[in-house]
């Protein structure tokens, strides 16, 4: 797909993101928006996927996993652009009973969601388990998995991480929305990650970073790491991108993490987004 199809795509897709967390005036929009392009370039031109026929195995395509839970506006807006449930949908967020829960969950039985992912740390265990799976069954897809930057704190993270080159599994790409920001302010302060690079690079990780907001680096990182499959590393991607990108007051701050924005708020954000496939 051309690259201002993908940006078109992404401008609906964060449009999306600000009218479920306004529309129930809860949920996580500043992560959301900053991860999209990534998503949007995975789900709708590098992964190979099949939304017309969704199954849990994921046997026969690629597979993806969001690990940061919390940034599921984003999750179901590009699971539904895709074809994997109706759009109508979107406006059932957070509803008490339906489908759209603030974090992801298996129990509702949406297409496209493979894993509960509230709790963090535990997306990238899962998706090395996946891609080993894939490895003995002789399929040679992929499996992605994104994680955020603040996740990193979590122990079971390096745990997998050192697991991965140790076992070979190269059929893996992991991938980190690098914004420096977390719940209770800039990653540094909290607990400063360090040179996340050179952890990765240290267990055996082939470590490739790029703008994440820059939807046409994405396109080229990502389509570089399906290259670079199958050369005996695990691919590790660093995705420097912007907390809230998009919406401009919305960027260069923490507090958009877990806030949903007012009738005014929300009419400003849209202002600035361009609609291109029809809100739902």
């Amino acid at each position: 797909m051309i690259i201002n199809e993908l940006e078109r795509i992404a401008s609906q897709v964060r449009r999306d993101i600000i009218r479920m967390v306004h529309g129930c005036q809860s949920g996580h929009p500043g992560g959301s928006l900053g991860a999209t392009d990534i998503v949007t370039a995975l789900y709708f031109d590098q992964m190979q996927i099949d939304p017309a026929n969704f199954r849990m195995d994921g046997n026969g395509e690629d597979m993806f996993f969001l690990s940061n839970g919390h940034i599921s506006p984003m999750f179901y807006s590009i699971l539904a652009r895709r074809g994997y449930f109706p759009v109508k949908e979107l406006a059932t967020f957070r509803r008490l009973g339906t489908r759209l829960q603030g974090h992801p969950t298996t129990a509702e039985g949406l297409p496209g969601v493979r894993i509960a992912s509230g709790s963090l740390g535990q997306g990238l265990s899962v998706a090395v388990g996946a891609a080993q799976a894939k490895r003995l069954n002789g399929d040679k897809h992929l499996v992605f998995v994104l994680m955020g930057d603040g996740e990193q704190e979590e122990g079971q993270i390096w745990e997998a991480a050192m697991y991965a080159p140790a076992k070979g599994v190269d059929n893996l790409v992991a991938i980190i929305d690098y914004n420096k920001k977390q719940i209770d302010g800039p990653t540094d302060e909290v607990l400063n990650l360090g040179d996340l690079r050179a952890k990765y690079e240290a267990f055996g990780w082939n470590v490739l970073e790029m703008s994440g907001n820059n939807m046409q680096a994405v396109v080229n990182t990502l389509k570089f790491a399906r290259g670079n499959a199958f050369q005996g590393a695990p691919q590790l991607i660093l995705a420097h991108t912007e907390m809230g990108f998009g919406v401009d007051f919305m960027m260069g701050t923490h507090k958009w993490h877990g806030s949903a924005p007012n009738d005014e708020q929300a009419a400003n954000a849209l202002s600035q987004l361009q609609e291109t496939l029809g809100d739902y």
